[in-house]
Order: structure tokens, then C-alpha cells, then sequence
């Protein structure tokens, strides 16, 4: 039985407070909290003496049923992870970003934990070969929504909520070239970051939300735009594009969304009925005109997308589904 929880993660995004609360605080430990959970928290972004030295002595102190981590960096070192193995407490991650940084990074903790959850079902067999054979596949999500999304009075046609760099600043570009322009939201563009409620008001408001990949990309056309980003290309260790909450917060939020196809992205929605996907700017462009213009289909897909996203796809949805297996790992 698991009732008593010590969470450990970052309390703000970045480890910045002026950013606000951190997606993970928001999505695990206050749905730990709300589905009921005792749950005490340590935060990387808090002052401590010694980390290490509260994190032992607070699981002395409370007894958790279980330590739930989200390590991000090193902030934990292996030794404070023996000594509460040791100590008998079981230990869970959450690894999120397993598609790039698996080898370079969850290679080196996973067999510290007694459980892992991992968002890349492509790793799963990597995580077998180290030896830890309690993984668990959960995967990214939103916070939960109840905004309407139906009747809606569109205030943009095409926005895109995310960090500036040197690809998507192309791709939004090609697509201006092409006569679509693209509201953009977040660091480094003109209309700068957005709170999470802002956020949600643009998904739900925008006829076509897109989701524009943050991964290495090889489009030749981007490559040649300009020397820098075959030097950036060649240097980004983010190689391979990855299911992110982007992907669902759009739809829970009541927004269509017109994504970059991911792998794996089909275990979670239905291709052309609950999202729509593109491979390159060509695509991404034709799509865009159509849907403009066919807005019953648009408003189809947008409806399924959202029933689907927010029966499935919420983080209490995805917590629900892992504790009922790491409850069965239990010692």
C-alpha cells in the first residue's frame, strides 16, 4: 500500500522562481496531493545546508511508502541513493527525455531505483540490458481542463506557444513566405513567455495549434538558410524528436492541433481523426490552407481530439494508471 509520499523535483520552472511554477511540480505533486496522497516535498530549488543530508533524514523522519524523484541534472548523488535503498525505502524516477539522453544520462541512475518510468517505449530494452527490468512506459500529459471548446470565437488562425530557436524561427518564416502568418508565444519571441492560463485561452482560441518540433532537424532547405545552423545541427544533442505534453496539453486545453509527427505519437491519438500531423514545411503549409478552409472537418477532429485528450491524457489520468503497477512492486 502506498499513502505516503516524498516528492523530490524542481518547485520552478528552470529553478527560477521569477518563471513561476514548474510544469512537473504542477503536474506530478499536485496530483499526488489531489488524488489524495500524504505527500511531502523537497525541492532542488530550495536552500539546504546539504541537499543530500535532508533528503536522508527527512525519509528517516517521515517513512515514505515511497520516494518519488524527477531527477533533471545530477542533483542527486548515487551515494544518497544506496544509503536509502540501504535504509529500505523504495525509490521511484520519472525518466522523461529517455530519446536522447538515455545513453549520457538515465544509464548512470537506473539501476539505483527500484522502479523507473520512462516516456520512450524504444528504451524499455535498453533499461533490460542495464539490468533494471521494473520499467514502467507512462508519458508525458496536461493539467486538467474544463474549458469549452465548442462555439468558439477565434481570436488567431495559426499560433504556435513555445522557445524561440534557429529551426522554428525558419519553419514560422517559410510559412510567412508562404503568405500564414504565425502568432508566437515564448522566450525569444516579440510577444515573450506566457502564464499557463494564457496559454490555454490561446490554444483554445486559435484554430490551428501547432506543435513544432524542438529536436535536430535535417531539412536541407533550414540547413542551407544560413552556416550557423549546420554548426548548431551538428552540435544539438537532442537527435531524435520525442512526445512531449505539448502534444497533449493542446487538446485537454480545447485546441486543434497540427503537430509534427512523432514516433509513437499513434499509441496515443488517432492519426487524421483526433490530430492532425505533418512530416516538413510543405506539408505543414498544405495542411494549414486546408483546414482554414474545411472548418467542419478542422472542427471534427478538434472535438475527438479533445474527448480523447481529456478522458486519457490529463496527468491524474497517467499517475492513476502507474501506481497501480509500482503499488504491485511494493515491498
Amino acid at each position: 500500500m502506498i499513502n505516503k509520499i516524498l516528492y523530490i523535483g524542481s518547485q520552478y520552472e528552470y529553478s527560477k522562481k521569477a518563471n513561476g511554477e514548474s510544469l512537473n511540480k504542477k503536474a506530478f505533486y499536485d496530483s499526488f496531493v489531489s488524488l489524495g496522497y500524504a505527500v511531502t516535498s523537497l525541492w532542488y530549488d530550495d536552500t539546504y545546508e546539504d541537499l543530500q543530508t535532508t533528503i536522508i533524514e527527512t525519509a528517516a523522519a517521515i517513512r515514505p511508502d515511497m520516494i518519488f524523484f524527477i531527477l533533471q541534472e545530477s542533483q542527486i548523488s548515487t551515494s544518497t541513493l544506496r544509503t536509502l535503498s540501504a535504509k529500505g525505502h523504495f525509490l521511484v524516477n520519472w525518466f522523461g527525455d529517455d530519446q536522447w539522453r538515455f545513453e549520457s544520462f538515465t544509464s548512470r541512475f537506473a539501476n539505483y531505483f527500484d522502479v523507473c518510468i520512462t516516456t520512450d517505449k524504444f528504451s524499455i530494452d535498453k533499461y533490460h540490458q542495464l539490468g533494471q527490468t521494473d520499467v514502467i512506459r507512462s508519458q508525458w500529459a496536461s493539467l486538467s481542463s474544463d474549458v469549452g471548446y465548442e462555439a468558439v470565437e477565434y481570436r488567431y488562425d495559426v499560433s504556435f506557444i513555445g522557445g524561440a530557436n534557429a529551426f522554428r524561427r525558419w519553419f514560422v518564416k517559410e510559412l510567412e513566405d508562404r503568405g500564414i502568418t504565425v502568432h508566437c508565444f515564448g522566450s525569444g519571441w516579440d510577444n515573450g513567455r506566457v502564464s499557463y492560463d494564457e496559454m490555454e485561452a490561446i490554444f483554445a482560441t486559435s484554430k490551428i495549434n501547432l506543435n513544432i518540433s524542438n529536436s535536430t532537424q535535417y531539412d536541407m532547405r533550414y540547413l542551407l538558410a544560413n552556416p550557423r545552423n549546420i554548426i548548431t545541427t551538428l552540435r544539438a544533442k537532442k537527435n531524435k524528436s520525442q512526445t512531449k505534453a505539448r502534444i497533449f496539453e493542446i487538446p485537454v486545453q480545447g485546441g486543434f492541433e497540427l503537430s509534427e509527427y512523432v514516433p509513437s505519437l499513434e499509441d496515443y491519438f488517432t492519426v487524421g481523426e483526433e490530430i492532425a500531423c505533418y512530416k516538413d514545411i510543405d506539408e505543414a503549409a498544405l495542411l494549414i490552407e486546408y483546414f482554414l478552409k474545411h472548418e467542419s472537418e478542422r472542427e471534427m477532429i478538434k472535438s475527438a481530439g479533445v474527448k480523447r485528450a481529456r478522458a486519457e491524457h490529463t496527468f491524474e489520468a497517467r499517475i492513476k494508471v502507474f501506481m497501480k503497477v509500482i503499488k504491485a512492486y511494493v515491498r
